[in-house]
């Protein structure tokens, strides 16, 4: 397939264009041309000797969302190509054409438009704050001003990766147990609105007191033929406004992260996997040579974790004023003191960046760990929960049967 290469056409912007012709043999042949307009690919390619029959601006189909797991494929991408000694805007090319997410692709497309017009890859990066938050950005600029924009690609793209995979088992020990809760809900529902109403038809015929768990448990049955929409409806309204005011309110945040923190099983996992980060982010971002006071500033942000958030926005205040970074974590009360000694002979040694990581790999072991246990501890009790509750209803429905029998 003929190709041909792209023209600057300086503050125009371009677009590309897929056109179809024939060479000077009468061949024909297709392409994709980066360029202003039609009119230009139809000059570029006649000075190539290739007539043109068709062309029209490529479009890109509407693809999904683009999710933190898109941008960190596209670093690793970036990374790996630009290692390897392909140029820049080449290699945004090659990641837009074999991405399957058209909306990434569109998105690359765009970044390397504006790198082409002249701007930087950092500045190019900032203009789309939804994905590329300011860690990522202040690496790349670190990188670029240090001309080895290629290892810091590589750190970045490990550091998201890890990142990644830290937050895929968070959510993995959290959603079997919260998975099992709403189909619990959802059985219990079933059986209290359609089931215990049958029930109850037939115990209206026996014509004898039935016993307290049967009368507790038609009560509850009542009540939820009486106002299921009430029931339903009132907790889908308070999940929304809660995951809302969580989005939204500074307040709530630092309210349901500190309860997240505290909270009885799950509250270990949640430090260890907002420590693993916070390490982890301020290792990648002092080996990247940035400044310690400037790396903070990412750090909060990263750590997920309101608490730590505030808490980083303090150790930042303390080291600006010429507190050591040990100290400062010290008094902020949020680290253990396993973390704060690391730091200490990182910071003695001269190699702290290497003793943060340490603590991040450190700490996300122990959240592997920890998911394991979880997983083996949280599938007996959810069956004793579910048997309970289940099992208590049918046992609460039965025993007028059961009595009716023993009469008989």
């Amino acid at each position: 397939m003929a190709t041909a290469a792209s023209k600057s056409t300086g503050a125009v912007k371009e677009s590309i264009f897929v056109w179809e012709g024939r060479d000077k043999s009468g061949k024909t042949v297709k392409g994709e041309l980066r360029a202003g307009s039609e009119t230009i690919v139809n000059v570029t390619m006649r000075k190539q000797g290739i007539l043109v029959t068709k062309v029209k601006k490529k479009s890109f189909a509407s693809g999904r969302k683009i999710t933190d797991k898109d941008i960190t494929l596209f670093t690793r991408q970036l990374a790996t190509m630009m290692k390897a000694g392909v140029p820049l805007l080449q290699s945004f090319d090659i990641v837009a054409k074999g991405h399957a997410n058209p909306s990434v692709a569109k998105l690359v497309q765009d970044i390397r438009t504006d790198i082409e017009t002249g701007s930087s890859l950092n500045q190019a990066f900032r203009k789309f704050p939804l994905y590329f938050d300011n860690l990522f950005c202040n690496l790349v600029a670190a990188g670029e001003q240090a001309g080895i924009l290629e290892d810091l690609l590589t750190r970045l793209a490990i550091y998201k990766e890890k990142t990644q995979a830290i937050k895929g088992k968070i959510k993995s020990a959290l959603f079997y147990p919260i998975s099992i809760l709403v189909v619990a809900f959802v059985v219990t529902s079933v059986i209290m609105i359609w089931v215990i109403p049958a029930f109850k038809e037939v115990f209206k015929s026996f014509g004898a007191d039935l016993p307290a768990p049967t009368l507790m448990v038609m009560a509850i049955s009542d009540f939820f033929v009486a106002y299921w929409y009430l029931i339903f409806g009132g907790l889908f309204a308070s999940l929304y406004l809660l995951f809302q005011s969580w989005r939204r309110s500074i307040k709530v945040q630092r309210f349901m992260d500190k309860t997240l923190l505290q909270a009885p099983i799950f509250g270990a996992v949640i430090r260890k996997a907002t420590i693993a980060r916070w390490t982890r982010t301020l290792a990648t971002m002092f080996a990247a040579g940035v400044p310690l006071v400037e790396s903070l500033d990412s750090v909060g942000g990263a750590s997920g974790n309101a608490v730590y958030m505030d808490a980083t926005r303090k150790i930042q205040t303390e080291v600006s004023t010429g507190t050591s970074l040990t100290t400062a974590m010290q008094n902020s009360n949020v680290f253990p003191n396993m973390v704060v000694q690391m730091v200490s002979i990182g910071e003695e040694s001269g190699a702290l960046d290497q003793m943060l990581s340490k603590v991040a790999d450190f700490y996300e072991a122990e959240v592997d760990d920890a998911v394991e246990s979880l997983s083996s501890l949280m599938e007996p009790l959810i069956m004793v929960v579910l048997g309970v509750l289940i099992g208590g209803m049918v046992v609460a429905m039965y025993l007028p049967i059961f009595k009716l029998g023993a009469v008989v």
